[in-house]
């Protein structure tokens, strides 16, 4: 009797962290705000004229441009860069990229990119580097582009500008690199433009005054001091020689170190990097060397999640079987390194049709990684954004289905049906924990280790109750609105009616 009681208890718990599988990630998309980075993205990609389909991955579907789209990299989940060079783009720059304001990078050279410049782009405060080098753009550089605050380099060379150099790029203090060559610019440059350490003003129409020797050359070519001689040319260009065959010869020993060691120990961690205090059962155990491989030295342009506990790869291991990997990013702190051993324990011994099977691990002094079958089934975001409906109620999503299950204490249609008898008491508690794990804002979800405490009894009623106050505020506010939406929409009266936005 104790030895079913004790089954029933394990299967009982299993069956619970199968719905909190299922919710925990809608805390990531629980809003229904559309994400304006990713809008911004596909209207500025529309713009650019794809015509060659080299951009495949970019998909509205997704809440976050961050996790998979290729050429974006992000900062705390802000697009802060935009790598597209050469790509054989032949549309226009929109003037919608000035939306992204956490965005440094602009790189775009070597495309066939026309049109004027957006004056937008002087609204951009964060953009440091923008390169849009051998293009076709034509028209003046906009007058806003001086009242971007920290732009460092800008790289302008090879296009079909035309017009004078705006006196408001005097005003970009921090300017470090400056090249309009090969353009039809005309007029005079700006003074203060010549203190810019790097500058190029070759191939254009411009006259320097008498700030340099005509024709206006670049800073790499201005004449040096009358005073150097021959022999200190000589001898500088015979260091960087030297300097350059030390430089190769260090390249080509690495190399044919590096390529002697792949061949013989591809798979195998380097000494102090394997640690094998850990094992479990037959669960294959993998080599660092094997994760880097299978990740691409787990490469940003790979990462399909991140959460609490890590980030998730998509990999393919030599077999070509493909994989998610699961990295524990700090498992130095409180709890990482036990959260990490408790995870691999239950999994490896937990079999359940809706618990997905742990293919192996790695386990280093550096690093803790967990290995699945890599599931093709898109993502939450894209299920949340399909509007997919429950087949017995209308017009709810599964995380207000099981909000308004646990409001009227039907237990027995969230828990497994295969269990024929459970504490209700307990359930209701691994539920409401739950719920407080998948609030919308991540600053209000409690840490793993007050998810612990609140299991074992200890601050849940306080939680839960502040909790329920702000569900009933949000409520009460979301029906204030859907009343006067309605009443606008049927007013004969001159109003102006709440758009509601409806997600991506």
């Amino acid at each position: 009797m104790v030895q079913d009681y004790s089954v029933m208890h394990l299967l009982l718990k299993l069956s619970i962290s199968v719905v909190l599988l299922l919710l925990l990630p809608l805390s990531c998309f629980a809003s229904n705000k559309p994400d304006v980075e990713g809008d911004v993205l596909i209207e500025f990609l529309a713009a650019l004229n794809d015509s060659n389909h080299k951009i495949t991955d970019w998909d509205n579907h997704f809440v976050s441009p961050c996790f998979s789209w290729s050429n974006v990299t992000c900062r705390n989940g802000r697009v802060v860069s935009l790598s597209l060079a050469s790509y054989g783009f032949t549309g226009t720059l929109s003037p919608s990229i000035s939306k992204l304001k956490y965005l440094v990078t602009l790189d775009l050279q070597n495309n066939n990119l026309s049109g004027p410049l957006p004056d937008s782009l002087g609204d951009m405060l964060n953009l440091q580097n923008l390169n849009l080098a051998h293009n076709n753009f034509n028209g003046t550089i906009p007058e806003s582009w001086g009242r971007i605050p920290n732009l460092k380099h800008l790289v302008m060379r090879g296009n079909h500008l035309s017009g004078s150099i705006p006196e408001s790029l005097a005003n970009v203090t921090d300017l470090m690199e400056l090249d309009l060559s090969s353009n039809d610019l005309t007029g005079e440059i700006p003074r203060q433009l010549f203190s810019t350490p790097t500058f190029n003003f070759t191939a254009t129409h411009l006259t320097c005054g008498n700030n340099l020797q005509q024709p206006c050359v670049s800073s790499s070519s201005v004449p040096g001091s009358k005073g150097k001689s021959k022999v200190q040319v000589a001898v500088t260009a015979a260091s960087i020689c030297a300097f350059s065959l030390l430089l190769l010869g260090a390249f080509f020993g690495y190399r044919f170190h590096r390529v002697r060691k792949l061949k013989h120990d591809i798979f195998v961690d380097v000494a102090g990097e394997d640690e094998r205090k850990i094992s479990f059962g037959q669960i294959r155990r993998f080599s660092l060397r094997e994760m880097q491989l299978a990740t691409d030295n787990f490469s940003e342009s790979n990462i399909i999640g991140q959460g609490g506990y890590g980030k998730v790869y998509r990999g393919v291991l030599v077999d070509n079987t493909r994989v998610a990997v699961k990295r524990l990013m700090d498992y130095h702190s409180p709890g990482g390194e036990a959260a990490f051993l408790r995870e691999v324990h239950l999994i490896s011994v937990a079999v359940h049709k809706n618990l997905l099977r742990l293919i192996g691990f790695c386990t280093t002094s550096t690093e803790r990684i967990l290995v699945y079958p890599f599931m093709q089934n898109l993502s939450v975001a894209y299920r949340l954004r399909d509007f997919s409906r429950l087949e017995e109620e209308e017009d709810v999503l599964l995380l207000d289905h099981i909000k308004k299950l646990l409001r009227e204490k039907r237990l027995e249609d969230i828990v497994d049906r295969n269990l024929k008898s459970y504490n209700c008491k307990e359930v209701e508690t691994i539920l409401q924990v739950a719920m407080l794990c998948t609030q919308s804002s991540p600053e209000d979800r409690p840490r793993m280790a007050e998810v612990v405490s609140m299991l074992q009894g200890v601050g849940l009623a306080e939680r839960w109750a502040e909790w329920e106050q702000l569900e009933e505020a949000s409520i009460h506010e979301f029906s204030l609105m859907s009343h006067k939406f309605i009443w606008a929409e049927d007013s004969t009266h001159d109003q102006e009616a709440i758009q509601l936005s409806q997600a991506r």
